[in-house]
């Protein structure tokens, strides 16, 4: 099995230590309808920065920005579905209520607390093993947001009401296009196997990003790299500008949007294959490998064996979950 490659760089049980051993997964993520990516409320614009195009094109032009807790926070509700589904959440010691996001009331005992982490509001704090960064856009944003203007009918189908009143739900939004493509950096700090495959599922899993998701925000997420080492990847923004480089100096290739799946795919793949002379970056799985490592996290994801490789997880924390147990026994005691 491929995933026996990366063996030096996986723990083999879950520490509470960091101990430098690092997986990287080099992720494609692309737009398949319209999608909202913004920091404030209806009516703001699209969330992007100003940045150099390419490490030799020293052009400063606006590129789209998928934060990352705009990719975390989607991917770890998709896990917790399931964690749902089969009873592997457990209460918060602070609220006796099930563990849930946002609430600053974390149970400190699931998959998502230990994997993600969680903050306690100073009773306990456990740091995110999933690390990720900005997500940049290849092409500048003057080409890839559109706006669309937004009302609201009565039920007569038009903008009045019987009494002849108009409507005042009419407004004018930015959207991004379909078929934006994303790059972005992914590192797993310390997992196990069995981590490794929960994160990556995840992210292979969860299809919907940003705001209004529920009627946008349907988005593609694909693997094209895998690495093993000791020291993180080159950035997010680094490898967007190597490929812009590498695109606009590339024949048949016009860098306006739409881009090219092939041609995104290709020139990634052809920059990243050259990491490994990179230091810190140790092993990469090559083409073969990593499908075998896709197919390894789908197999442990389907409906035949989704409960058990949850239930397996879950189980590897056991221990460590009998800590707080014991000092909330002292506590008591002492009183």
């Amino acid at each position: 099995m491929s995933i026996e490659k990366l063996s030096s760089f996986l723990a083999p049980t879950y520490e509470n230590f960091p101990k430098g051993r690092t997986i990287s997964l080099v992720v494609l993520r692309t737009t398949q309808s319209e999608t909202i990516f913004r920091t404030e409320g209806s009516g703001e614009p699209m969330s992007s920065e100003f940045v150099q195009a390419g490490l030799e094109n020293t052009e400063i032009i606006p590129r789209l920005v998928m934060t990352k807790r705009k990719q975390i926070a989607p991917e770890r509700r998709k896990g917790r579905e399931f964690l749902r589904q089969y009873n592997l959440l457990y209460n918060a010691p602070k609220t006796d209520t099930i563990c849930s996001l946002n609430t600053n009331a974390p149970c400190e005992m699931c998959i998502d607390c230990f994997l993600y982490g969680f903050a306690a509001g100073g009773e306990g704090a456990q740091k995110s093993r999933v690390w990720t960064e900005d997500a940049f856009s290849i092409l500048p944003s003057t080409e890839l947001i559109g706006d669309r203007t937004l009302n609201a009918l009565y039920e007569n189908g038009t903008m009045r009401d019987e009494t002849g009143k108009a409507s005042t739900a009419l407004n004018t939004s930015e959207y991004i296009k379909p078929s934006v493509h994303f790059l972005d950096i992914v590192t797993l700090k310390d997992v196990t196997a069995d981590e490794l495959r929960y994160a990556v599922g995840n992210i292979l899993l969860t299809t919907r990003y940003g705001a209004v998701s529920s009627r946008v925000g349907r988005m593609d997420n694909e693997i094209l790299g895998f690495f093993g080492g000791f020291a993180e990847l080159p950035s997010s923004l680094e490898l967007v500008q190597q490929v812009f480089d590498l695109l606009g100096n590339t024949d048949n290739v016009t860098l306006e949007h739409p881009l090219q799946r092939d041609s995104v795919v290709n020139a990634v793949k052809s920059i990243i294959n050259q990491w490994t002379n990179k230091r810190g970056i140790s092993v990469q799985l090559n083409e073969e490998e990593l499908n075998n490592l896709v197919a390894d996290i789908d197999e442990n994801w389907s409906i035949e064996k989704q409960e058990e490789f949850l239930t397996r997880l879950n189980q590897t924390y056991e221990s460590y979950r009998q800590i707080p147990a014991e000092k909330t026994a002292k506590k008591s005691k002492d009183k």
